[in-house]
């Protein structure tokens, strides 16, 4: 029993804050190594609104190939876990404006290296150009224009001082730019420090600093945040982890106005029986994307977003080769603070509230073929010019691994 106290502890302390790919993850790191894994595959789809922020409602049937692969190498000292996954999107009948072939690609390598029991360096790099958001990143809160290109670098110090305390120390880079766009394109850095206190086996207590600042492009304002935060990490089984964090975010417009809102942000992971793993996520705060907006008044940015993301994910195994899959985002957003680009007048507030569900059957044919089936919806009722729309996505693929 010492020995499994032993280990869930310096796990608990060394787990990390919210990291580079996406708001499910939970701090945890790959556990085993995995050989070099290829997979080329293809995907056939039918979209009944391939360009919603044009206001031009139209269908297309879409192919996308693509081919990837991902190894996990873990050393005493060193894990490395490497994944890349190019692809392209041809749209067979875009309308006219939208480009019919699409990048669809996204690639990661994250690294750990112990240099002791108590000092660790820890890097999550993520990177996604690609032309349909994934709300999960964070930083999407509608369908935009075009192909988007989002990167992220997480690169911390970990410092275990005594038994019980230890503190995570770093630099978080994030940039986003849209090819068809401006005023959208962001670029963020954030310096945090992360004081954690081992409570039991099985708990952490946290206390989070960040400071960043943010560069917007265009007319788009910079901004600068800084967040006082408190929480808990808490593992409720060897297959269940929650990690919960809370507190203050003040947000300042270079050369304009400040303001105070709530922060909190969770997220859970549980593979509840060996058939079902539920994942789940939820951040509220100020946000400095999707600050450049169509107002009834005209074109204008807006120095407020709040901004609430929930998600889940689910997964059943019907059969060592069949599984359902499926999950849900929301996205409710208020536009606060506005002032319209033409003479810097000041505009009324402006809302958005964003669902986007799917649901999916995975069949795998033998130990290396595999297909999929889903479908997606997506609606989203706002009084911004072309945010109101509702679009429906049927997808069917099949994939090959070796």
């Amino acid at each position: 029993m010492k020995n499994y106290f032993s280990l869930a502890f310096a796990s608990l302390l060394f787990a990390g804050s919210a990291g580079a790919q996406g708001l499910y993850y939970v701090g945890s790191e790959a556990q085993e190594s995995l050989p070099l894994k290829w997979v080329v595959g293809v995907t056939a789809s039918y979209d009944d609104n391939i360009s919603p922020s044009y206001g031009n409602e139209q269908g297309s049937v879409a192919i996308n190939p693509y081919v990837g692969l991902s190894f996990v190498n873990i050393t005493p000292q060193t894990t490395w876990d490497v994944y890349v996954r190019l692809g392209v999107l041809y749209y067979l009948d875009a309308p006219a404006g939208t480009n019919d072939l699409n990048n669809q690609s996204r690639a990661g390598v994250n690294l750990t290296h112990r240099f002791s029991e108590r000092l660790r360096f820890s890097s999550r790099n993520f990177v996604a150009y690609e032309l349909n958001p994934d709300y999960s990143y964070g930083v999407a809160s509608s369908a935009k224009v075009g192909e988007y290109f989002y990167w992220q670098s997480d690169n911390s110090v970990g410092f275990r001082w005594t038994e019980r305390l230890g503190t995570y120390t770093g630099l978080r880079l994030a940039g986003t730019s849209y090819s068809d766009l401006v005023n959208n394109g962001t670029f963020t850095w954030e310096l945090y420090n992360q004081f954690r206190y081992q409570l039991g086996p099985q708990t952490v207590l946290t206390g989070d600093y960040r400071y960043g600042q943010t560069t917007g492009d265009g007319a788009a304002s910079d901004s600068s945040d800084q967040y006082f935060l408190v929480g808990v990490e808490h593992r409720f089984s060897p297959n269940t982890i929650a990690i919960a964090r809370g507190g203050i975010q003040l947000h300042e417009i270079d050369g304009g106005d400040s303001y105070t809102s709530p922060y909190f942000e969770l997220a859970l992971n549980s593979q509840v029986t060996q058939q079902l793993s539920v994942r789940a996520y939820t951040r509220y705060g100020i946000e400095s994307n999707d600050t450049y907006q169509i107002h009834p008044a005209g074109p204008s940015i807006f120095d407020n977003t709040q901004t609430l993301r929930f998600g889940v994910s689910s997964e059943y195994a019907l059969s060592p080769m069949m599984s359902i899959f499926g999950g849900v985002d929301y996205i409710p957003t208020s536009y606060a603070g506005g002032r319209r680009i033409s003479d810097n007048a000041g505009v009324s507030d402006l809302s958005t509230d964003l669902i986007n569900a799917y649901i999916g059957l995975s069949v795998k044919f033998n130990d290396y073929l595999t297909g999929t089936v889903s479908y997606n919806f997506t609606e989203s009722s706002s009084d911004i010019q072309f945010q109101d729309y509702t679009r429906n996505r049927i997808s069917i693929g099949v994939s090959a691994e070796f």
